[in-house]
């Protein structure tokens, strides 16, 4: 595998694992750290931006979906809006941070973007949190390199 490839395939894993869909990049980033230790930085950011933009799509997919709220084969009854509305409610955008956690991350996103998260708030707050645990699975395969 090309570096260049691995950097391909690792921006599509981690876009589509922040999607509804399933998947994990983290794995993925490590294996490719142990490859191309060099390559540290980029494979850091190319994880997170790939990671980002598919949280943005939930956020894209959550402001298209509103309008259907209320048809018979809409996934989230009027509650789960409330409640997700009182959610953010109470702890403001803040909560956004952990949008890499399995099983949460992606429903906050996408109720983030039905909730009308403004963009400009949403973007920092899901890349910071997104960053910070690419950052710790680059700092644990460096530790864990068996020294020279």
């Amino acid at each position: 595998m090309t570096e260049l490839i691995a950097h391909l395939s690792l921006l599509g894993t981690a876009f589509l694992a922040a999607t509804i869909l399933p998947g994990s990049s983290e794995a993925m980033l490590a294996a490719l750290l142990i490859l191309y230790p060099a390559s540290a930085i980029t494979l850091f950011l190319t994880a997170t931006i790939g990671n980002t933009a598919g949280a943005l799509a939930n956020w894209f997919l959550g402001r298209g979906l509103m309008r259907f709220a209320g048809a018979r084969w809409f996934p989230a009854s009027t509650e789960h809006i409330r409640r997700a509305a009182a959610f953010f409610g109470r702890y403001g955008s803040w909560p956004l941070l952990f949008s890499w956690l399995p099983i949460i991350g992606d429903p906050l996103t996408v109720a983030a973007g039905a909730l009308g998260i403004r963009l400009p708030l949403f973007l920092p707050l899901v890349a910071v949190g997104k960053a910070a645990r690419y950052a710790l699975i680059v700092f644990g395969v460096d530790l864990l390199r068996p020294g020279p």
